[in-house]
């Protein structure tokens, strides 16, 4: 009788270990244990602007270059973060997308400034002589600055 309920017990933990996910390590250790929902950073960043966080999203997206970011969807929808790692210290392999993530960095913001044309009619384009204020005849552009948040990546589970 003992027999089988070893053998019993022998084939179930084989057959689990067979069907659980591997969580592979990347970085760091995760020292940090108190997660932070990605929707909160980005509705308060100054809050967490250069401190340490803890995050978990499903990877929507991989460098395809070198690994060197992947980016994680928030608890919101339509809302992403990008976890930016040194190129070559972590290398996030391209089977992460779809994966749950689990990761630790430092939080900090950075604008980008570019130029864009003119959304259309203008008061600046009449100025110009342009009666009708039609983009198409628009060269009037104006620089546009943007604050681009990220998370420079430590420590992953994926």
């Amino acid at each position: 009788m003992q027999k089988y309920l070893l053998f019993f017990v022998f084939t179930v933990l084989i057959t689990a270990n067979l069907f659980a996910e591997d969580i592979k390590r990347y970085g760091q250790e995760i020292t940090l244990t108190e997660k932070a929902k990605i929707s909160e950073i980005l509705e308060n960043p100054a809050n967490f602007e250069g401190k340490k966080v803890l995050v978990e999203g499903t990877v929507v997206n991989v460098c395809e270059k070198r690994g060197c970011w992947i980016e994680l969807a928030s608890d919101k929808e339509f809302e992403t973060i990008r976890v930016k790692v040194k190129d070559g210290e972590i290398v996030f392999p391209m089977e992460a997308k779809g994966k749950t993530a689990l990761v630790e960095g430092e939080f900090y913001s950075f604008n980008v400034e570019s130029e864009a044309e003119c959304g259309g009619d203008c008061a600046d384009h009449k100025k110009e002589g342009n009666e009708e204020g039609k983009k198409e005849d628009c060269k009037h552009e104006k620089k546009e600055v943007k604050t681009i948040y990220q998370i420079k990546g430590l420590g992953a589970k994926i």
